[in-house]
C-alpha cells in the first residue's frame, strides 16, 4: 500500500465543512457552499450557520463540533475576530485542516497580527494545518471540489496553479477557461501563516494529477524549505514562477498586501536560477507558459526554428534569441 503525503486531507478531502455558509446572495459564505455543491463533490459536505437550519437547501449545524462525523476540511468563512473561537472549536473535534478565508490579519496592521498569532497557537495547539487567511481557497477538478469564491472554476488537466494572491488565481482563471487549459490544482496560499510554498511544492511532486507548476510569489516566510521544495520539484515537474516586487515600488505593495517582509530581487533572482525554475516577468508571459506546457509539446534539442513572413520580425526575434543565450537553428 502507498503511503499518503500528509497533506492529502486538505487537498484531497473527503469531508468538507463550510462555516459561515450562508443564503445571502453574493457573500463569500454563500459562493463557496454553492460551488461546492454545483461542482460535485464526492465527498460529504456541511453547512455550519447557528442562525439558520437550512442552507441552500442542506440542513446546517450550530457549529462544527455539532457535526459529529469526522471533518477533514473546514472552510471558514466568517469575520477574522470570530476565527480564534471557531479554530478552538474545529480543534477540540478533531478537524484536520482548515482554510482561513478571510483578510484582517498580520497585512492590516499590529492587531491584525495579534489576532493571527492568537489563531495559529490554538491551531498548533490541537495539530490543525491552517491554509491562508486572505485567500481564495482551493479547486481539486480530479474531485469535482471548488473550494473558492470565485465563480470561475477549472476545468480538469495537469497544470497547478500556487499563488499567494486570489486575484492573480482569478485572472489565471479567467483566461484559463477562454483558452481551454485545465488544471490538477490551484491553490491559494494568501498570507501562509502555517502551510506554504515548501510544504505544497513537496505535494505536489508526488501528486500522479499534476505534471506542470505555475507559481506566482510575493514573499517567503521559510526560504530555507522553499529553496529546499522548489530544487526537488524542479528535478521532475518543470515549474514556471512569476514573482511581484521586482522594484521598491512593487515590493512595497508586495508587502502591504501579504505582510511579509520583500526578498531583494537580485539575491531572489540569484538563487532562483539554481534551483531549475523558469522564471517569467509578467502575467503575460505566464500565460504564454501555461498554453505551451498545456499543449504536451516536448522540445527535444536547445536550438530554436524561426518562421517569419517578413525580414525585420524575423531579426529582432533573432537578435531576442541571441539575448537569451538561445542557439538557432541551421535548416
Amino acid at each position: 500500500m502507498l503511503m499518503q503525503h500528509y497533506l492529502t486531507s486538505l487537498f484531497e478531502p473527503k469531508s468538507v465543512a463550510v462555516i459561515g455558509a450562508s443564503d445571502r446572495e453574493k457573500s463569500v459564505g454563500n459562493i463557496i457552499f454553492k460551488n461546492i455543491l454545483h461542482s460535485r463533490y464526492r465527498g460529504q459536505v456541511y453547512a455550519v450557520n447557528p442562525q439558520h437550519e437550512l442552507i441552500q437547501g442542506q440542513p446546517a449545524y450550530k457549529s462544527v463540533e455539532r457535526i459529529g462525523g469526522r471533518i477533514d476540511l473546514a472552510i471558514i468563512a466568517t469575520r477574522p475576530q470570530t476565527v480564534p473561537r471557531i479554530m478552538e472549536q474545529c480543534g477540540r473535534c478533531g478537524v484536520r485542516n482548515t482554510i482561513v478565508i478571510a483578510s484582517g490579519f498580520s497585512e492590516a496592521g499590529s492587531s491584525g497580527a495579534a489576532l493571527e498569532r492568537k489563531v495559529v497557537e490554538i491551531a498548533h495547539t490541537y495539530n490543525v494545518r491552517v491554509l491562508g487567511p486572505n485567500c481564495l481557497g482551493i479547486i481539486r477538478p480530479d474531485i469535482g471540489l471548488n473550494a473558492t469564491f470565485t465563480k470561475v472554476s477549472a476545468e480538469p488537466g495537469d497544470l497547478a496553479l500556487v499563488a499567494q494572491s486570489g486575484a492573480m488565481c482569478s485572472a489565471v482563471l479567467d483566461w484559463a477557461e477562454t483558452s481551454r487549459i485545465g488544471f490538477s490544482s490551484v491553490i491559494s496560499l494568501g498570507v501562509t501563516v502555517d502551510v506554504d510554498f515548501g510544504e505544497i511544492l513537496d505535494y505536489l511532486i508526488y501528486d500522479d494529477k499534476t505534471r506542470y507548476i505555475l507559481m506566482y510569489v510575493e514573499g517567503i516566510r521559510n526560504a530555507r524549505r522553499f529553496m529546499s521544495a522548489l530544487r526537488s520539484a524542479a528535478r521532475i515537474k518543470p515549474i514556471i514562477l512569476l514573482k511581484a516586487g521586482r522594484h521598491e515600488l512593487g515590493a512595497q505593495a508586495a508587502v502591504a498586501h501579504s505582510g511579509m517582509a520583500a526578498v531583494p530581487d537580485a539575491v531572489f533572482d540569484a538563487a532562483l536560477r539554481r534551483t531549475g525554475a523558469v522564471r517569467v516577468q509578467n502575467i503575460g508571459q505566464l500565460f504564454y507558459a501555461a498554453k505551451a506546457l498545456s499543449s504536451k509539446f516536448h522540445p527535444r534539442g536547445d536550438r530554436l526554428a524561426i518562421v517569419t513572413n517578413g525580414g525585420g520580425p524575423g531579426a529582432v526575434a533573432a537578435d531576442r534569441a541571441g539575448d537569451l543565450g538561445i542557439p538557432l537553428a541551421s535548416l
